[in-house]
């Protein structure tokens, strides 16, 4: 007989806990399959409780599939010994583990987070509450909400020399979001091109997409369009400003070949990777390629995860007028993927001059902490055995290191000592040994007053360095 303790069911109702109860009892294997269970009235008056009770108890376990009512017979218990497999397989799972904290982290995603401007921002989230609360329970328009798309339309005019009109500008959660769009728009004929070395990611997620690439090698004037040329590529993903990992800024010349391959067949397009084009320490911003295109065959993005904070996944592409009446009947089926929250909240940030004044800040701020691991680099044994490659620009630089290590002896090296190293081969997918160690020196995220003791423990990795005195 089915015995419980329905004492402790506390405020849960009597039907409740009593199904709760017998629940656990048949997917503990307590109580067998095909096992007759006691009829209602008999269950009722050994538990001293109604038989209603019983019977919603029944009626809940039926419903769910734990026990079936066999006419003139009663109620049977079902086999979910599959059930109770897949449970403990489930328990079985170790809980996710956080993300390690390292000594030093030179990953190419990390960015300074003290310098973001929190109070304004917190401020802003409150004025947008107050100002936008109705605006903020509506559905968002597919494209994002208009004002930051205004707003962005207005940054882009006054700092690219961009003339766009808002409705050109698409809103959605991080880059690796639009370019999948744009990948279903253009569709598995069209043949996507990336550089090589270079942001390795977009080749995933073409892949993952089923659309086919290619790679495109570099030289020292960024993407080779004879190359480019010969892959059959239709569109071609790049970044011109300032090319990842090796910093390359693509030269007039080469510009203006990359514009006539383009210019040369109808179904070609550019898409223009402008990531972290505002931080240049030295002259102007270099134009965009957007900014160039007479023929409207440029696919122009930036995100601001960069230049802000990596939590706030607020990227943005403008699309050129003759690909935008496309979008809009082939895609507009689609939600925006950022809350109008957050979209209101920034689009206050840029219309009020916070974000302008929020990059020059960080533009002087990463100047000083480049000038500081660079002086650092060459006070120490690494200045004997390495060359540097930086042009200036965003916030990295190369670092070859003459050294008779493996990569991966300098990997293993590098985790034991509690540091995180990125390398210039983890973005090509040329798996051919190379003389040296060359690293990929994100230096955003590290903290000022450990530079020093930083680049010590990234010299005592390499037995060259030791040697020298």
């Amino acid at each position: 007989m089915l015995t419980y303790d329905l004492d402790k069911r506390g405020s849960t109702p009597l039907y409740d806990y009593l199904y709760q109860c017998i629940r656990q009892d048949i997917i503990s294997g307590k109580l067998q399959a095909g096992e007759r269970l006691p009829s209602k009235r008999t269950l009722a008056q050994h538990l001293s409780v109604g038989i209603i009770t019983v019977a919603n108890a029944y009626a809940q376990l039926a419903v769910e599939g734990y026990i079936t009512s066999r006419e003139k017979k009663g109620y049977f218990v079902e086999d979910v010994s599959s059930y109770r497999v897949r449970r403990k397989a489930a328990a079985a799972m170790q809980p996710e583990a956080a993300e390690r904290e390292y000594f030093a982290d030179f990953k190419a995603n990390r960015i300074s987070l003290q310098n973001f401007p929190l109070a304004t921002w917190t401020r802003l989230m409150r004025e947008t509450l107050s100002v936008h609360n109705e605006e903020l329970l509506k559905t968002v328009p597919y494209k994002g909400v208009y004002e930051l798309r205004k707003a962005i339309a207005a940054y882009l005019a006054h700092n690219r020399a961009m003339e766009v009109d808002p409705s050109q500008i698409i809103i959605g959660a991080g880059t690796e979001y639009l370019y999948g769009r744009l990948l279903q728009m253009f569709g598995h004929a069209c043949t996507f091109a990336i550089e090589e070395p270079g942001y390795k990611k977009f080749a995933s997620i073409s892949a993952s997409f089923g659309n086919p690439w290619k790679y495109i090698p570099i030289d020292d004037n960024g993407l080779m369009i004879d190359k480019l040329e010969e892959s059959g590529a239709d569109v071609v993903h790049l970044s011109p400003a300032n090319h990842f990992p090796t910093g390359i800024v693509m030269p007039v010349t080469r510009r203006l070949e990359l514009f006539e391959w383009v210019n040369r067949i109808r179904k070609r397009y550019i898409i223009e990777d402008d990531y972290d084009s505002e931080f240049r320490y030295t002259g102007r911003f270099i134009l965009p390629l957007y900014a160039q295109d007479t023929q409207s065959r440029v696919i122009y993005m930036n995100t601001f995860s960069k230049s802000l904070v990596p939590s706030l996944r607020i990227s943005y592409m403008v699309l050129p007028p003759r690909l935008l009446e496309r979008y809009e009947q082939t895609m507009s089926f689609y939600s925006c993927t950022v809350s109008s929250f957050e979209q209101y909240t920034l689009a206050r940030f840029i219309s009020e001059g916070y974000f302008e004044r929020h990059i020059n800040k960080m533009k002087n701020y990463y100047r000083e902490q480049r000038h500081k691991i660079l002086a650092a680099i060459h006070a120490s044994p690494l200045a004997a055995v390495s060359q540097i490659t930086e042009r200036n620009a965003g916030t990295h630089f190369v670092l070859h290191i003459n050294t008779k290590l493996t990569e991966a002896e300098v990997r293993k090296a590098a985790l034991a000592a509690d540091m995180c190293l990125s390398f210039y081969s983890d973005y090509s997918h040329n798996t051919e040994e190379n003389n040296g160690c060359t690293l990929v020196i994100n230096y955003a995220a590290i903290e000022a007053n450990k530079i020093a003791a930083v680049i010590e423990r990234l010299s005592s990795l390499f037995p060259e360095c030791n040697q020298i005195s």
